[in-house]
C-alpha cells in the first residue's frame, strides 16, 4: 500500500516529538492569554491541518450511520478511503470520513494490519496539529471528538495529555471571559482590572504546572531508554558468552536453557511519571524449540505495577533449549526482572 502524500515526509519528521511538545505548550499559553495570534506551527508538515480543521466543523451527529457504513466496507475499501482522505488532508475530520477512522476500522477487522498500524503511528503528530488548531479556533466539542479519536489510535501518547490540558484551559478561559464580559457591564474599571490580573495569574500557574509535567515525563522517558540500552547490552554479552562455550557430542550433551535473545522490558509510563521502581519474579516454560510459554508472575514489588511489562518482555525471549542426553527438553525457568530509573541506584 502507498500513502505517498503523508507517510514518507512523516518518517522524515519522526524526531520532531520534542519540538511538537514545545509548540503545543506555546499554543496553550497563547490561547489562555486571550491572544488573537495563531499558535506557532512546524516549518514543514506533510499535511495542511488548517484545512482539515475547517472541515471538522461538521458535528459527529451529522453521520449517525457511520459505524454501520464502516462495518459494511471491506479492508481494501477502507484502505482506499484512508489513502484518499490522506491526500485530501482529512486526517481526523470530518467525523466519519477521515483517515484515522478508516485505519481504525481496518484494525477492527484486521488487528495485525501492519500498513494501518504504521500509518496511524506516522500521521499521529499531524493529527495532533489539527486538534491544536481546532482548539485555537474555539471549536471545543470538535476538538474533544478529535482528541478521543487520537486516543483510540495511541492511548498512551503523552501529546494527548498536553492537548487535553490545553482544551481544558481554553474552556476555562472562555468561560471566564464570558463571565468577565457580563461583570464588566456592572463592575467598575478597578474591579474589572483586578479580575483580569487574577485570571492571568491562574493561567500562568497552569502553564508552569504543565511545563513541569512535560519536563518530568521527558526525563522519565530518557531514563527508560537508557535502561533499555543497558539491558540490550547485557543480553548481547550473555549471547556472546554462550556462543564461546564448546559443544559436547550431541548424543550425550546436557545443558540448561540458554538465552539467545533477551527483549528489554518497557518501563510503564505511569510508573516512570510517579518515579516508581521495583522488580517482578516470573516463572516460565522454555519449550524444546526455544520459545517461551506459560509466563506468570510469582512475586513482585510493588504488586501489579510492572507485572504486564515483565510478562510482555519475557514472552518474546528466545533460548537455546535445555538438553538432556542431547534431546531438547522443556524446562521451567525463573527470572527476576528489575525496573529501576537511572540515577536512583
Amino acid at each position: 500500500m502507498a500513502i505517498e502524500s503523508v507517510i514518507p515526509r512523516a518518517r522524515a519528521n519522526a524526531r520532531l516529538g520534542a519540538a511538537a511538545a514545545v509548540v503545543l505548550l506555546s499554543a496553550a499559553l497563547t490561547a489562555c492569554s486571550g491572544s488573537n495570534q495563531s499558535a506557532p506551527q512546524p516549518a514543514k508538515a506533510p499535511v495542511a491541518p488548517a484545512k482539515a480543521a475547517s472541515t471538522g466543523a461538521r458535528p459527529a451527529s451529522a453521520a449517525p450511520n457511520t459505524a454501520d457504513r464502516l462495518a459494511a466496507m471491506s479492508v481494501d475499501q477502507l484502505m482506499d478511503q484512508a489513502q484518499k482522505a490522506l491526500k485530501e488532508d482529512r486526517l481526523v475530520a470530518p467525523a466519519g470520513d477521515n483517515a484515522f477512522e478508516y485505519y481504525l476500522a481496518v484494525l477492527h477487522k484486521s488487528p495485525n494490519n501492519r500498513a494501518a498500524q504504521d500509518a496511524l503511528r506516522e500521521t499521529f503528530p499531524y493529527g495532533a496539529q489539527t486538534v491544536d488548531q481546532t482548539i485555537n479556533q474555539g471549536n471545543f466539542p470538535e476538538a474533544q471528538r478529535e482528541i478521543d479519536l487520537l486516543a483510540k489510535a495511541d492511548p498512551t501518547n503523552y501529546t494527548l495529555t498536553i492537548l487535553r490540558s490545553k482544551l481544558d484551559a481554553a474552556r476555562k478561559v472562555a468561560a471566564q471571559q464570558q463571565q468577565a464580559q457580563k461583570a464588566a457591564a456592572l463592575a467598575q474599571a478597578a474591579s474589572a482590572s483586578a479580575l483580569h490580573r487574577q485570571q492571568q495569574e491562574q493561567i500562568a500557574a497552569a502553564a508552569a504546572a504543565l511545563k513541569q509535567q512535560q519536563e518530568q515525563a521527558a526525563a522519565a522517558l530518557q531514563k527508560q531508554r537508557e535502561q533499555q540500552v543497558q539491558q540490550a547490552q547485557q543480553a548481547q554479552q550473555v549471547a556472546a558468552h554462550t556462543a564461546t562455550v564448546p559443544k559436547a557430542a550431541a548424543s550425550a550433551e546436557n545443558r540448561d536453557a540458554q538465552v539467545v535473545r533477551m527483549v528489554p522490558a518497557k518501563y510503564p509510563l505511569e510508573a516512570a511519571r510517579n518515579g516508581e521502581q521495583g522488580w517482578v519474579d516470573v516463572a516460565f516454560t522454555v519449550n524444546p524449540d526455544g520459545s517461551v510459554s506459560d509466563v506468570h508472575v510469582t512475586d513482585a514489588e510493588p504488586r501489579r505495577v510492572f507485572d504486564r511489562a515483565a510478562i510482555d518482555a519475557v514472552s518474546r525471549w528466545r533460548f537455546k533449549p535445555a538438553l538432556i542426553n542431547g534431546t531438547p527438553t522443556a524446562v521451567v525457568v525463573k527470572r527476576r526482572i528489575e525496573f529501576k530509573l537511572s540515577g536512583n541506584g
